[in-house]
């Protein structure tokens, strides 16, 4: 066998060695000097190959895993100190950390369905009809599209996904963001918009896997499915794609059936052909 194919055995050998063990043992919180050791590298050389191989590093790894049995106990009504302990963290501020920078959201507001949140809503213009945009203090939670005479329609059934936040009209707050959400010159100006998502554990990872969709390409349902893990659950894939709270930012349009066709879309199919269109031409131009 050629030394480069042994060289590359044993770095997947490695870093499905420090993936198994970190699975396993993701509550001791291993540093990335432990698990250096444990591969004999260098912790640098560790970061650049599980990089590499992983497509993200080990410390995002541990947090995804830990981020998702915290989630799935929140959930369950476990209280946001046992929930920390449980996870390896060394107490609630460790915890309100790793939400506020992964979910946008304190655990406390994650666990009560948006309780202690403060929820803007105004309805603007978009290229697609009558855009609902709604923010929190920690970014863009709702976007939504409404047909002439349904505004208020829409906007009940996305407060049902955060049933206990407090609720204001405030369009000269969500104005700005809303220019922003409709004007591709943004797009790529080192300024991502803030996205607060709130859902059970596979339909966030389905929405993440979704923001990965480049303009102007598209996946379907069975792809997105084998990227989350579950290549036998298109199905489930398709029902969290129809619950994504944030329309065209993250993009649930870029999704098609195995045979090519548009299949449905939550705010209609002659939507999502208006979207897709909309962004064929604004990237021809």
């Amino acid at each position: 066998m050629p030394q480069e194919h042994v060289s590359q055995l044993d770095d997947y050998a490695r870093v499905r060695d420090v993936l198994s063990y970190l699975t396993e043992n993701w509550r001791d919180q291993p540093s990335l000097d432990v698990l250096a050791q444990r591969a004999r590298m260098s912790p640098e050389g560790l970061q650049r190959l599980f990089q590499r191989w992983a497509g993200l590093t080990p410390k995002a790894f541990l947090q995804a895993l830990t981020l998702d049995h915290a989630r799935a106990m929140l959930m369950d009504r476990a209280s946001i100190l046992d929930t920390a302990l449980d996870a390896g963290l060394s107490g609630p501020g460790r915890l309100h950390d790793l939400f506020v920078t992964h979910e946008g959201m304190p655990p406390g507001a994650y666990k009560e369905r948006g309780a202690g949140l403060v929820i803007s809503y105004g309805f603007h213009p978009s290229p697609f009809g009558v855009a609902l945009v709604m923010l929190t203090a920690f970014g863009l939670c709702g976007l939504a599209f409404a047909d002439e005479g349904r505004e208020q329609a829409v906007l009940a059934e996305m407060k049902g996904r955060w049933p206990n936040a407090r609720y204001t009209e405030d369009s000269a707050a969500t104005a700005p963001v809303a220019a922003r959400i409709f004007a591709p010159e943004h797009w790529r100006d080192g300024r991502p918009l803030r996205v607060t998502m709130i859902g059970t554990d596979f339909e966030i990872r389905v929405w993440e896997t979704l923001l990965k969709i480049p303009a102007g390409k598209a996946t379907t349902y069975g792809d997105i499915a084998a990227a989350v893990g579950s290549p036998k659950a298109a199905r489930a894939v398709g029902a969290a794609v129809g619950r994504n709270p944030i329309s065209f930012v993250v993009p649930c349009h870029r999704v098609i059936g195995k045979s090519g066709d548009l299949t449905g879309y939550h705010w209609g199919l002659t939507r999502k052909r208006a979207i897709l269109g909309w962004e064929a031409g604004k990237l021809a131009g």
